[in-house]
């Protein structure tokens, strides 16, 4: 992308809250986000395109390297593409939990429950294939260095699970490895990285959790103040 030259423009923010009020309501949002689970069952209910496209403005207000934004979000609806994933996901899963990934991985996630299906993969109304770019391409053609890439595309997802979690959404983040098949079954340049899939809808109305998603570390375990 091409950068302007920088010209300041006035900060357009929310006025400062009261100190009771701030208080509030960061009680209300970490009541709201820790209610937010990991979801491997979703229901067919259909969820409206222009619910996606907010939730994918938010990720793309986040904060990145140089402000190079650089990201790429597709958004897949259509149900020959959400099967063609899913196969190609499958039989990457199904090396995974074959030996590729350890005695000790495998250990560790068999709290989890999963396994190499992946029908949440076609079940839920839409997937999102988070891209990074590991580079740029200026309007001349010409390849642009981005920054702190990982980082910058860590940050963007964050606020897209946080976005859909607002709005009453399920997400199931999907790391199949590796995920190149996603640049071909989606058309991406080989310049961008597939991030995370994420998987989106509303959670089936008998779906469940593994107890073992319930604990998390308290506060002392995960912070520090000086």
């Amino acid at each position: 992308m091409t950068t302007p030259e920088y010209d300041p423009v006035p900060l357009q923010y929310p006025a400062p809250l009261p100190a009771a009020e701030m208080n509030a309501r960061a009680h209300a949002y970490f009541e709201v986000m820790s209610q937010r689970r990991t979801v491997r069952e979703f229901s067919a209910e259909p969820v409206h395109r222009s619910v996606i496209e907010a939730c994918v403005l938010t990720a793309g207000s986040a904060p990145s390297g140089a402000n190079h934004q650089p990201w790429h979000f597709v958004c897949i609806n259509d149900p020959v593409t959400k099967r063609a994933i899913r196969e190609a996901a499958e039989r990457e899963e199904e090396a995974f939990y074959g030996g590729k990934a350890g005695d000790a991985w495998l250990q560790d996630i068999n709290p989890l429950g999963t396994n190499a299906s992946k029908p949440f993969l076609e079940e839920a109304p839409w997937l999102i294939a988070v891209f990074a770019e590991r580079y740029g391409v200026n309007d001349a053609g010409e390849r642009t260095k981005n920054y702190y890439v990982p980082e910058s595309v860590g940050i963007a997802t964050g606020f897209l699970i946080a976005a859909l979690h607002h709005v009453g959404l399920a997400t199931l983040t999907h790391t199949p490895a590796p995920m190149k098949f996603l640049n071909t079954i989606l058309g991406r340049p080989q310049r961008e990285r597939p991030f995370v899939l994420l998987v989106v809808g509303h959670a089936s109305p008998t779906a469940t959790v593994p107890r073992a998603a319930e604990v998390k570390k308290p506060l002392p375990a995960i912070a520090s103040f000086i």
